[in-house]
């Protein structure tokens, strides 16, 4: 692989019984690029993207991090070397606030138990860093405030900072915009470029508008094959793409 390729995949592919739900994916995400895989209904890119974070077992091909075969790995010893995930659904302890949420990733990152029996004071040292995330997230003035009262948006924010607590080198962004509203995509799709400064972001995400503003390259897939793949012009300039878009009920453009 090259120097500039943080992720790989070589023929990566899955069956489940007679079905190939993914087959034959050559996938090359750039380092420090926003890289989109989109598709139509079925395409086949959930089961890919759960392939990448290790939470499905391919049935056959590799997957490279950083030039290393992570193929039969764990998801946690992935997350270890630096590749993360986020959920379409969002995964954030409810119960919590929004300051003991980020905390509990700091000490994840810091390689400690999670030490929910530890007393306030104890984990005092990390609220600092906390805070600091929940600011680069405009959730600095609910850091006291519980996550289940959050409407949904800010819920996102929520991952969004326990997911940079991890401090990745890659972030796998699971539909980031699903179910928010146009004043909560424009944040956090600007909350996406920030976290792209400095790390590569592979993003799964049915929001073409913000896949065009946001993408470097883009990979569609349908029918588990990789279609086309290049920049959103290139892209979205594809008959082949287009008529799988419409062929399911979808727009394009």
């Amino acid at each position: 692989m090259s120097g500039d390729d943080i992720l790989v995949t070589e023929r990566l592919g899955k069956t489940f019984g007679g079905f190939a739900a993914v087959s034959d994916v050559n996938l090359k995400v750039r380092r420090g690029s926003i890289h989109a895989l989109i598709g139509p209904n079925g395409a086949g890119k959930t089961t890919c993207f759960n392939m990448l974070t290790k939470f499905v077992a391919p049935s056959f091909g590799r997957i490279l991090f950083n030039g290393r075969d992570i193929t039969a790995m764990r998801p946690a010893d992935v997350a270890r070397l630096g590749l993360v995930r986020s959920f379409q659904i969002s995964a954030i302890f409810p119960h919590l606030t929004a300051l003991e949420n980020v905390r509990i990733a700091l000490q994840r990152q810091r390689g400690d138990n999670f030490d929910f029996w530890r007393s306030k004071k104890a984990l005092r040292p990390l609220d600092a860093r906390a805070m600091e995330l929940l600011d680069q997230v405009g959730l600095a003035d609910w850091a006291r405030s519980v996550a289940v009262e959050f409407p949904y948006g800010r819920k996102r924010a929520l991952e969004i900072a326990t997911t940079l607590a991890l401090d990745p080198e890659m972030l796998l962004l699971d539909e980031p915009m699903a179910g928010l509203g146009l004043e909560d995509i424009e944040r956090i799709a600007a909350l996406i470029r920030r976290a792209a400064a400095s790390r590569t972001v592979l993003m799964v995400e049915h929001n073409l508008q913000v896949v065009a503003e946001l993408s470097d390259r883009i990979t569609v897939l349908t029918r588990g094959r990789v279609l086309a793949e290049g920049d959103y012009r290139a892209v979205s300039a594809n008959q082949q793409v287009r008529q799988a878009y419409m062929g399911d009920g979808h727009g394009y453009g």
